[in-house]
């Protein structure tokens, strides 16, 4: 692996850093859209090329379900399958550990799941987690791990980190048994877990620091906790982070969560708002976020982004647009997705400049001045 820092701030913890991956470089901070089943919703890859992407998310456990990792395989690995030729992370299944908690059976074994497809029993170690991921071809994989839901007792956060910490050993062991001997090799990052406890979250670095993952992750936040505790949990167990490996941060993804997650020197984002929000006609632009269905855009003649060049903006009416969701056009959630997901890359394109720049703050200062939060 080479992760190398080209930048790193002298006021915060704020670095620009590039990653390479067997699919190219990715440079750091970077925001991942979501492709869980292989797609970013109603977005072919040449949009995604087009909007500057340069690494998706996609999910092991949904991708296992269907198609299968076998025919994935079959196809060349997923990147031929769906035709993108960027970086590709799978996450392990585990946020599918907290999000079907009633289909699901936790062992130290792993995880059992009652398909929520079909109802067929399918059961997840941390060793099929790794072969399922290998087939994919993925780029960036993470370890099997339990997410637990906010609020836990700490009895059973501990519990469940203890758990998650006897996976990451032996996803990390079984990992390098299977990658030995090939000339290139994906990468496998090992996630934090202790949900809110400061405690937990600080014994768990440790021992996941006995072992050279590639990156570490911050999962188990972004699920229900207020945001001073998310935020207090990140400054108090990021300096446990090692400085020469990426860090990433799982499910966070709104604006000013990323500014605040950039400073205390967190790499990656990844979040299904963007796209999930603009299906639903919420669209993030340099202004906040709005509310397009609204009859005050019925004849507004602007873009939905007057500050913004993308393809959407240069070429159609929020009054359109409008018009599109009210008669229920499927172009509306291609439309919307395209300016939200092109609102993201591009904002953190433009924080990584103002920290090659040394401008960050005035940056922030700058776009807050615009963006209003709900």
């Amino acid at each position: 692996m080479s992760f190398q820092i080209i930048k790193k701030l002298k006021e915060n913890k704020a670095r620009f850093s590039i990653l390479k991956t067997p699919h190219g470089g990715v440079e750091l901070p970077n925001f991942m859209p979501v492709a869980s089943q292989g797609t970013v919703k109603t977005l072919p890859p040449k949009d995604l090329k087009e909007i500057g992407v340069q690494i998706i998310v996609s999910n092991t456990y949904h991708l296992h379900l269907r198609p299968g990792e076998d025919l994935i395989e079959k196809f060349g690995g997923l990147h031929r399958f769906m035709n993108f030729d960027g970086a590709i992370l799978t996450d392990s299944g585990g946020f599918q550990v907290f999000s079907l908690s009633e289909l699901r059976e936790i062992s130290d074994d792993g995880v059992e799941f009652k398909s929520h497809i079909d109802g067929k029993r399918i059961f997840l170690t941390p060793e099929k987690v790794i072969d399922i991921q290998l087939k994919i071809g993925s780029d960036i994989m993470m370890v099997l791990d339990e997410c637990p839901p906010y609020p836990s007792e700490k009895s059973y956060a501990e519990k469940s980190l203890n758990l998650t910490l006897r996976w990451a050993e032996r996803s990390y062991r079984y990992f390098k048994e299977k990658v030995t001997k090939r000339d290139e090799r994906p990468l496998l990052f090992a996630i934090s877990q202790g949900s809110t406890f400061p405690d937990l979250r600080k014994k768990g670095m440790e021992k996941l620091l006995e072992f050279d993952f590639d990156g570490y992750a911050i999962g188990g936040l972004a699920v229900g906790e207020p945001k001073e505790i998310r935020e207090e949990i990140i400054t108090e167990i990021i300096d446990m982070f090692p400085e020469n490996k990426p860090r990433y941060i799982m499910g966070v993804g709104y604006p000013e969560d990323i500014f605040f997650c950039v400073e205390q020197g967190i790499d990656l984002f990844d979040c299904v708002l963007p796209t999930r929000n603009a299906r639903t006609g919420l669209v993030f632009t340099s202004e906040g976020k709005i509310r397009i269905k609204n009859s005050i855009y019925s004849k507004d003649e602007r873009p939905l982004d007057p500050e913004c060049d993308c393809y959407v903006c240069r070429n159609f009416t929020r009054a359109y647009i409008r018009h599109l969701f009210n008669a229920e056009e499927y172009l509306a959630l291609y439309l919307a997705s395209y300016h939200s997901v092109y609102f993201y890359i591009n904002l953190m394109r433009k924080i990584r400049e103002s920290i090659k720049e040394d401008r960050f703050y005035e940056f922030k200062k700058k776009f807050f001045e615009r963006y209003k939060s709900e």
